[in-house]
């Protein structure tokens, strides 16, 4: 059975784990030796199934006294836990959130009161799975997610927080997070991504998703027109079920935007702070939880409307001011990509789109491209520091085989780095440069700090 109930105490010494320091020696010291003893320790990179980790957990005694929001879905998600976690703060919360996978520094994937969690604080716990998962010589391979997952989750566990809010890394059903019991599940949207591990439907996939849901508990589908699995499962576990269209709206014009639903209405609102129209199907969704979560993680309307206006979430849609503008976003999907595609678009007009892509090599490229072609004049290639990551040569080559512009033109690079100094002197201060593709590739542009671009006014031609 999945975990919850009360904490195990705030000591991290389980008598039962003995004195063992692990299996192997010497024992990792830093954050990175930890995350590179990750990487080896299970022939695939991802396993799907919950009984290794559930086992590994139950020895670590992993468990919340505290409410559990997990949300799952193909995007939004990482949007959707940065909005409940800056309304939540505003309303005085002590607030954890897990989301995977991170732009620079590991770190990232854990957010307490807002603040990336500290490396002392990871090693200790990795330190404490590894002895839990080699326990009395009974030694229990852990892939890179489960293993990091449950030093996150212990991080948590210690943390004396409020609320747990974990997104979900691949699917849902079978995903590590889901050995947690939540008390409300969000599904933000339901798309084709990872199909050679999830399905090649909307109905497969949203199955998967689906798999996060409790009996009795609330429900959000934000996803207007959700895959019929995904409400076949709500009725199956006898969840409470909050969709989008039927128990809660949304609506707004130019200036401002208003949500109702069972119960309850804020009217008025400034938009999100997260830019983009699809971060309204998302605000749409988190409300909808806190509606639900009313008697036990009670917010106030300002609490709400300072949350949304003071949330951010590096790299989705995000524009950076300059000259010229930059644009940076994970979008590495096709759904993703037609939403990026429709929000560049309504920034106005800019004399040449520049763009910066690198991709994984199990992504639909031909679809990416398609999507962006009449947007992008200019593309800037790039290898990715990832085994998983298409070359530039075949990004490049995928491009030719279904450009149909003769005005624009392609380029190669070994990283988005080079990449994006080749865009900047290419471009003119009036122009666009979109870096987008995958989370390497936003995080190869923003390893130092986010990049404020300052180009040279280019001669005539």
């Amino acid at each position: 059975m999945p975990l919850h109930g009360k904490l195990s105490g705030s000591c991290r010494v389980n008598p039962a784990l003995g004195d063992n320091s692990g299996c192997m020696t010497p024992i990792p010291q830093t954050l990175h030796d930890w995350l590179a003893h990750c990487e080896r320790l299970h022939p695939v990179t991802i396993d799907l199934g919950l009984d290794r980790v559930r086992t590994v957990a139950e020895r670590m005694g992993i468990r919340f006294a505290c409410p559990v929001i997990t949300v799952a879905g193909t995007n939004g998600k990482g949007s959707t836990c940065a909005m409940l976690e800056s309304i939540l703060m505003q309303a005085g919360y002590r607030t954890g959130v897990y989301t995977s996978p991170h732009l620079v520094h590991f770190e990232e994937r854990l957010r307490l009161s807002g603040e990336p969690v500290g490396a002392a604080e990871l090693v200790a716990a990795f330190d404490y799975v590894e002895r839990a998962r080699c326990q009395n010589s009974d030694e229990i391979s852990l892939t890179y997610f489960e293993f990091t997952t449950l030093a996150i989750l212990e991080v948590m566990r210690l943390a004396a927080l409020d609320v747990v809010i974990l997104e979900v890394g691949l699917g849902g059903r079978l995903d590590a997070v889901n050995i947690i019991d939540s008390d409300c599940a969000i599904i933000t949207s339901i798309d084709l991504d990872h199909m050679a591990l999830l399905g090649d439907t909307r109905e497969a996939i949203g199955y998967e998703k689906a798999g996060i849901m409790r009996t009795g508990k609330p429900a959000v589908v934000s996803d207007p027109l959700p895959p019929q699995s995904v409400l076949d499962r709500a009725l199956e576990v006898g969840a409470d079920l909050w969709r989008v269209g039927h128990d809660f709206n949304v609506s707004g014009d130019k200036q401002q935007w208003s949500w109702a639903g069972r119960g309850r209405r804020y009217s008025g609102m400034a938009y999100p702070a997260l830019r983009g129209a699809n971060q309204l199907v998302n605000a749409g969704g988190v409300l909808a939880a806190l509606t639900a979560l009313r008697d036990v993680l009670p917010v106030t309307a300002q609490a709400v409307r300072n949350g949304l206006v003071f949330a951010e979430l590096p790299g989705r849609f995000q524009i950076v001011p300059g000259q010229p503008t930059l644009v940076l976003d994970v979008a590495h999907n096709p759904h993703a990509v037609a939403a990026l595609a429709l929000n560049l678009d309504a920034m106005g007009f800019f004399p040449t789109t520049h763009a910066v892509f690198g991709a994984m090599a199990d992504k639909d490229v031909t679809a990416l491209l398609k999507r962006m072609n009449p947007l992008v004049d200019k593309w800037y290639f790039t290898d990715l520091p990832t085994t998983r990551a298409a070359s530039a040569t075949e990004l490049l080559q995928s491009w030719q085989a279904q450009n149909t512009r003769k005005d624009a033109s392609a380029s190669t690079w070994s990283d988005p780095e080079a990449a994006l100094q080749a865009a900047l002197a290419g471009a003119d201060p009036a122009d666009r440069i979109v870096v987008f593709g995958s989370f390497y590739t936003v995080g190869g542009v923003v390893k130092d700090g986010i990049p404020r671009l300052q180009a040279k006014h280019l001669p005539a031609a």
